[in-house]
Parts: structure tokens; sequence; C-alpha cells
């Protein structure tokens, strides 16, 4: 409704105008209960500012100690706000608390604000610009303290600043992106990143969408005159650190490499936010790409992509992805109680163990049957039925498990479905031994528990995007098998094939023309025989030094703290 209020601006009542005043009205019947001031207590104030809004909140410990709010205020910011600096912004949050909570706070002998960290020595600094000296004056009257509160704890105020209904650019992340009822899509992530969500073509393919950026970034431009035509003329022309590491740069075509180490060439991206934009979301929104972590999706893009500073530019991006923010809990420190021995050789032992209360697919299935490969990582879903019995079981694994061989030993939980008579028989039959898990501590067999967790994270990213959870295990497989693991270093999928499966993106950037050589790869190079063979014999050691890391036990109880572990072996060490 407020944007009825501006200036020059015809009265138009719309149905959404009306439901907005509903709900004002309904709100004011039923608030939330807050808590009455105290004014025998010290009062603080969180407040927070986002590229768009403002939000505040005044609070109070009651006589349990517990936090309570006593009045919320927030707003949408004016134009001529939103082209504040973002110190001026945070301030401008501060300014507005005082103002709307002066009742409680004038007069009080020491209170504290809760903000961004900048603004503890911005009013120390020498040279103030006009508009903070003129909000000086308005702070003198109070008496505060100033404290940083960071922005994942100042949950409360974050969330006030950041209303969608505040957000007046509430479009999708760029023009081309799939189309879906997700919140995902708003532009509040494309505000975060400073990314304008119109400037990308969804008629431009992306290899010539990547050399048109080329024109309009002066840097990269220069490198590829120079490499078209290296003369000490074109040399002269680059900065110093560029002519120090022009010797990493070469041309595919007409796109632009960057040598990293001597097995990765990834393509260069210009400074084009939405390209980078594009790129990401390929990568970590789609169904293929299961949401993800940063850690994970910056492995895998910087296989095949490079510009400056991305790890910070991808971290940012998952942070502010909104499913992600719902689905996937906060991480909490937990040990193992005991490590099980490191598995030497890919698929020769094995985890297995049975996710339920699925919604029922067409099929009337509601589980899904995990085998993961405890060395490599490498991990088979089946849709399973919740009556499933041992002869079911039996012809998933064989169908899933017999095409690398068969493992010699299977790790298990006390579930019935594995220890029923026939099941037990079947495994004598193939020599392999049942291991069971210590009773009643599951997370002897973490692994498998951790990529249940992952597992089930990604199926509720995509819930709403597809008929039924069974027509999608198959894209959240391959992100699990495609995505980097952190004991390893490696990537399931080339840990098992000495390559990197070929993705969309990549495809899309690939030259017109058929490469010289066959290779085996995703369009890169082909591995060597020495590679091939140092894929079914990878680091044993660094797993080890992995494990040793994590494990603390003393008289059966598990340690909180663990220490820090090994460095992960480079994924190179497979080619040397």
């Amino acid at each position: 409704m407020s944007s009825l209020l501006k200036k020059d601006v015809a009265w138009d009542w719309r149905p959404e105008h009306q439901d907005a005043f509903e709900a004002v009205k309904k709100s004011l019947a039923s608030a939330p209960v807050l808590m009455l001031p105290n004014t025998s207590r010290p009062f603080h104030v969180v407040c927070d500012a986002s590229n768009f809004a403002i939000g505040c909140a005044v609070m109070q410990f009651d006589d349990e100690g517990c936090e309570r709010v006593v009045s919320y205020q927030s707003r949408q910011m004016k134009l001529a706000e939103r082209n504040y600096p973002i110190h001026d912004k945070e301030l401008l949050a501060m300014r507005y608390a005082l103002i709307k909570f002066r009742v409680y706070l004038l007069g009080e002998q020491t209170f504290a604000v809760y903000t961004d960290a900048s603004l503890r020595t911005v009013i120390k600094r020498p040279h103030l610009s006009q508009r903070m000296a003129r909000w000086l004056s308005f702070f003198a009257e109070y008496n505060f303290v100033v404290h940083y509160k960071p922005g994942k704890i100042n949950i409360l105020a974050d969330t006030l600043s950041r209303r969608p209904d505040y957000d007046p650019r509430r479009l999708t992340r760029y023009q081309g992106a799939p189309d879906n009822d997700d919140g995902d899509e708003d532009c509040a992530v494309c505000m975060e990143l400073g990314i304008n969500p119109t400037v990308l073509s969804p008629v431009l393919p992306l290899r010539q969408r990547i050399t048109d950026a080329y024109d309009d970034d002066a840097f990269y431009a220069g490198i590829i005159r120079y490499l078209r035509d290296p003369t000490a003329d074109a040399l002269a022309t680059l900065t110093r650190p560029t002519r120090d590491t022009i010797t990493r740069y070469d041309l595919d075509g007409d796109l632009l490499t960057y040598a990293i180490d001597t097995i990765d060439t990834p393509r260069v991206i210009p400074a084009d936010d939405g390209l980078r934009a594009r790129l990401v979301h390929e990568y970590h929104d789609p169904p293929a790409g299961g949401h993800l972590g940063r850690e994970k999706t910056f492995a895998t893009i910087s296989r095949d992509f490079f510009w400056p500073r991305m790890y910070k530019w991808i971290r940012k991006w998952v942070r502010s992805c909104g499913g992600c923010q719902r689905v996937k809990p906060a991480a909490s420190k937990q040990a193992p109680l005991r490590p099980l021995p490191v598995a030497t050789s890919a698929w020769r032992s094995i985890s297995m163990d049975f996710i339920f209360g699925l919604p029922r697919d067409a099929h009337g299935r509601t589980g899904i049957l995990v085998f993961v490969d405890r060395f490599s990582k490498m991990v088979h879903l089946a849709p399973v039925a919740a009556e499933v019995i041992a002869d079911a079981s039996a012809e998933l694994f064989l169908d899933l498990v017999f095409q690398h061989g068969l493992p010699e030993s299977i790790v298990s939980d006390r579930d019935p479905r594995f220890t029923s008579a026939f099941w037990t028989r079947l495994v004598a039959l193939l020599g392999t031994r049942l291991l069971m898990s210590t009773a009643a501590h599951p997370e002897t067999d973490g692994q498998k528990e951790r990529v249940n967790r992952v597992l089930e994270d990604v199926l509720h990213s995509y819930a709403t995007s597809f008929p039924s959870w069974s027509s999608f295990l198959p894209m959240a497989e391959f992100a699990l098998n495609n995505a980097t693991h952190a004991s390893t270093g490696l990537a399931p999928f080339f840990v098992n094939n000495a390559r990197h499966p070929r993705v969309p993106a990549l495809i899309a950037v690939r030259r017109s023309d058929p490469p010289a050589v066959s290779t085996l790869g995703g369009g890169g190079r082909a591995p060597t025989p020495q590679s091939v063979q140092s894929s079914s014999d990878p680091p044993s050691d660094e797993l080890h030094q992995e494990t040793a890391a994590k494990v603390h036990v003393v008289e059966g109880h598990a340690l909180r703290g663990v220490a820090a572990p090994a460095t992960p072996p480079s994924r190179h060490a497979l080619c040397a």
C-alpha cells in the first residue's frame, strides 16, 4: 500500500492492496504477545540494514533470563537512501531505532546497540560526511554503547530488514532462468550479489555470451590481443603483474583459458556479474547441481571455469540461496564413536542403509535403499517400498553393486531387513562378511548416516519441482557423485572413472569443430595409463590421516571439538 502514497502516483486500489489492508487489520487484531517494558531493567537494541530496507527491535531479559522483544520496527528505504554507502545505511538503521524507541531509551543510563562491526569506530573517524555530522548531534542525546553482532546470530533484525514484501525488484535471478513457483528465484539474491537481473539474454548461446563479454572487459581484452599478436608493443600495454603471469593464459578457439596447473585449464569468465550468475545457477540450482554447499559448488565450477575471487562470489551466492537456507540444518560437531577400517580400493567395502518416511510415489514406494562405496564415496540409490523384503534388496544389490564387482565386506545396521535369514544366506554365498554396527551407537557407520542427511537435504530442495521424489532420484545421485568429497579432495565419479562427467554448461561452451584427438574425458585431456592405474589406488594414507584426525575416544565417550583434519590430497595426485 505504501506505493500508492508516493508523490505523483495515481490512486489505483487493486485486489492486492485490499489483501494487504486486510492483512494489516488481522495483524493488529492478533499481534504476537510482546513483553511489557520493565524500566528497572536495561534495554538493548538490535538493528540491521539491507539494500532496500531497515529493521530494528528493542529487547529485554525476562525473569527467567530469556531474551524477549518489547517492540519491532521496520520500513522500506527511500530511493535516495538506497544510494547510501553501506556504513550510512547501517547508521540509518541505528538512527531509526533510536527515534522509534525514544520513549524507552531516552534518559537510560547506558544501553547496548547491536549492529554492524563498522559502526563501532565510524563516529571516531577524523573526517565525517555532512550526513554523519548532522546525525552526531542526535546521537549525543543518548547514552549507548555499540557492540558487534554477527549476521548469522542477528537473525531478528536481519529478517526485518530483508522482508520479501519490501523488495522493490522481485524478479527472477536473471532472464532465461527456468520458471518455477519456488521463492528462491526472488531478486533479493541478485541484490545481495550486486547483480542486475535484467542483463542476461536467453537468446545468446553461452559460448557467444562469454566471447562478447571479453570485448567489454579491458583487462582480458588486452590479454587476448597479445595472445593473438604476441608483439612487444602489445605486451607493454599490460600491467606488470599480468606480464608476470601471461604464460598461464592461452586461447581455446575464441575462449581464454587460465592454466592453474599442468592439468586444469579452466575457461576464463570476464567481469560480467550476470554471466557469472548464470554459470553459478547452472552448477548449483538445477536438479543435477543438488543445491550443494559452497565447498562442493566451488570445486565443481573451478574444474571448468575461472574468475578472480570466485570462491567469495560462490560463497555469497550459496549463503543467500533461499532453498539452501530453508532445508539445511545447522551443522553440529560430533565425533564418531569408533572409526571403521579405511578401505584400500574402490568398491571393496560398501555401506548400505534405508531411508523411509517419504511420500508415496506412483508405484507405492516410500523409501530409498542407499549404497555407498567407502573408498571413493560413490553413491547408488534405488527407490523401494516400505514392506521391502530381503529378496528385493538382494536383487537391487546385484543390479547396482555387481557392475563394480563384489565387495569383500558390507557395513549395515541391525535393521531386520538386513538380518533376515535369506539376506544372511545370500551374503554368505557371495563370500562377504556382514559387519554390524555397535548396539545403540549408530555413529559407528557415520559415513552412510552423513550421506543420508545430504540426500534428504537435496530431496527437500526440489520437493516442489518434480511430480514425485523417485523421478528426481537419478539426478540426485549424479549431483552427489559429481561433488568433491572433503575426505579425499576428489569427486567419486573421478575416482572411479579417471575423468569428470560432462555437464550442460561445459557442453554449451565446446567448440563447434571436433577435437583433433579423441579422449575419454569430458572435453578435457585423455588420462594416461598411469592415471587410470592411479585411480584404482588413490590416497589410502590420506584417508587414514583424515580418520585419525577426527577420532578421539576416551572410555567410550566421543569427545567434542575434533582436531583439525589433515590437508586433503589433491585430485591431481591421481594423474601424477
